[in-house]
């Protein structure tokens, strides 16, 4: 019996390329999105799809609904959906960090909650996508860095606590991946920076930190097929690096002393007096 996996997040990048490669595969592939358009497009290329707003508590109950009516059983559960806050800390305020931890944190846990009957009656993994950003902070994507290193730490929780339930977790901490997330990213710092901001005679950096993820970026379907292999394994657990940098930045975070790795990403981002 080939296993069930539902994957969120699919409408491109990394999403839709682990899908379209765990088809390939053999998996049975269900996929979520929130617009129709990319719901209908998903279904063309032969895979299930599923209507989710991560956020909204009903769609998240009726997600899994149809997918136990359609499937009857879950294997791999991956939380994939997010986005990133890209900007000053204190410009994002309290309501930024609300918005980027509703749909990075908040809502992988509720889905994995949701999804935990069915991934009991497998002995099932759950796969969630962090990020190298949880591990090495950067200026200028703090919101975003701590939304990942919270998400990491929750994973570690989950890990041993699933354990003697038999349930896995995998961690992934992608590196730079050719996907639409720094799009995205300069469009969240467009609108989050604004002239009277302190920050504003460094929106070059800001702009410079928002479009790092396509820094010599890995393929989406290169970290697909990596991560495929990965979850073939019957150990499947723990964390995992993949892509450009996922290794040499967390080793620069774990090496550098710290007031040399400011002045490093300071530079880098353009940090300077006005």
């Amino acid at each position: 019996m080939s296993k069930t996996i539902l994957i969120t997040g699919c409408s491109s990048g990394i999403g839709k390329a682990l899908a379209l490669e765990a088809k390939q595969q053999g998996y049975r592939v269900f996929v979520t999105a929130r617009k129709e358009t990319d719901l209908q497009q998903l279904k063309q290329m032969g895979l299930e799809s599923i209507a989710l707003e991560m956020t909204n508590p009903d769609s998240v109950k009726q997600a899994v609904v149809q997918l136990q009516r359609q499937a009857g059983r879950l294997d791999i559960l991956v939380n994939n959906a997010g986005f990133g806050v890209m900007g000053p800390v204190l410009d994002a305020g309290a309501e930024g960090l609300r918005q980027q931890f509703e749909v990075n944190v908040f809502a992988v846990m509720d889905l994995t909650q949701a999804c935990l009957p069915l991934l009991l009656q497998s002995k099932g993994l759950v796969v969630n996508i962090g990020s190298v950003s949880g591990i090495l902070t950067t200026p200028f994507a703090g919101v975003y860095c701590a939304s990942k290193a919270a998400l990491h730490s929750l994973s570690d929780a989950l890990r041993m606590e699933l354990a003697p339930l038999g349930v896995r977790v995998l961690t992934v901490q992608p590196g730079a991946i050719a996907t639409g997330f720094a799009q995205r990213a300069k469009l969240e710092a467009e609108q989050l920076l604004k002239p009277d901001s302190l920050w504003w005679p460094m929106r070059d950096g800001v702009m410079l930190r928002a479009n790092a993820s396509q820094n010599q970026p890995t393929s989406a379907e290169r970290f697909a097929k990596r991560l495929v292999r990965e979850l073939n394994k019957a150990d499947c657990s723990g964390a995992v690096g993949i892509g450009h940098g996922a290794v040499t930045l967390p080793l620069l975070a774990r090496l550098l002393p710290q007031k040399w790795l400011d002045r490093l990403l300071q530079r880098k981002f353009l940090l300077r007096n006005p």
